[in-house]
């Protein structure tokens, strides 16, 4: 399975004023403007972590999800939410043919932790032998920074000030989650279930 991100977060949707003034607040002063490219970069590191952690994809875009089999022939759980939509569901031979699914025979199945790919009919459509299935599907709280959930707004710029302010580190440091990040993302973590077909 491979998950590839299409879209990236355009830098106009990154909170880096909001990082400032986070910095600000604490330091006492003022960031220099050629400072923004190392601000958005600790924002990007920041959402990258937490977006790994709670399977949530903090603001839209487009993602490619290909896999080999379906985990159940009848639903497959998508590994990000929220998603707000199933662009494509294509099939790809072994010799790299291509099948686009008609949107009519799948559904998608809205929930925060665990979006699901349903099939509309008895049976999602069969992967080829040696081929892979690919979902692409736009998922995230939303296009504009305000859209996420505060809690999750905080945990990033916790984070990431976390990141510049250890900026010179040599990495040696304590590895893991500052406590305050931790706690504030705890409630969007997908809890996960063994057994249960298709929810993985």
């Amino acid at each position: 399975m491979m998950l590839t991100e299409v879209t990236a977060v355009p830098g106009a949707a990154l909170p880096v004023e909001a990082l400032k003034e986070h910095l600000r607040l604490g330091s006492g002063f003022a960031l220099a403007p050629a400072q923004d490219g190392l601000l958005e970069s600790h924002l990007r590191a920041a959402i990258s972590v937490i977006e790994g952690r709670t399977a949530k994809a903090l603001l839209e875009r487009r993602f490619e999800w290909a896999l080999a089999g379906w985990r159940d022939p009848v639903e497959q759980a998508l590994p990000l939410g929220p998603v707000a939509r199933i662009a494509a569901v294509t099939l790809v031979a072994a010799d790299g043919g291509q099948t686009v699914v008609s949107p009519d025979s799948y559904r998608l199945e809205v929930d925060l932790h665990r979006p699901r790919l349903v099939a509309a009919g008895m049976a999602l459509p069969v992967i080829p032998t040696g081929g892979r299935g690919v979902i692409a599907f736009d998922a995230g709280f939303g296009l504009g920074w305000t859209e996420v959930p505060a809690d999750l707004r905080q945990a990033v710029l916790l984070l990431a000030a976390e990141f510049y302010e250890h900026r010179h580190d040599d990495g040696s440091g304590q590895a893991g989650l500052p406590f305050a990040v931790a706690t504030l993302i705890e409630r969007w973590r997908a809890v996960r279930l063994l057994g249960g077909r298709g929810r993985r």
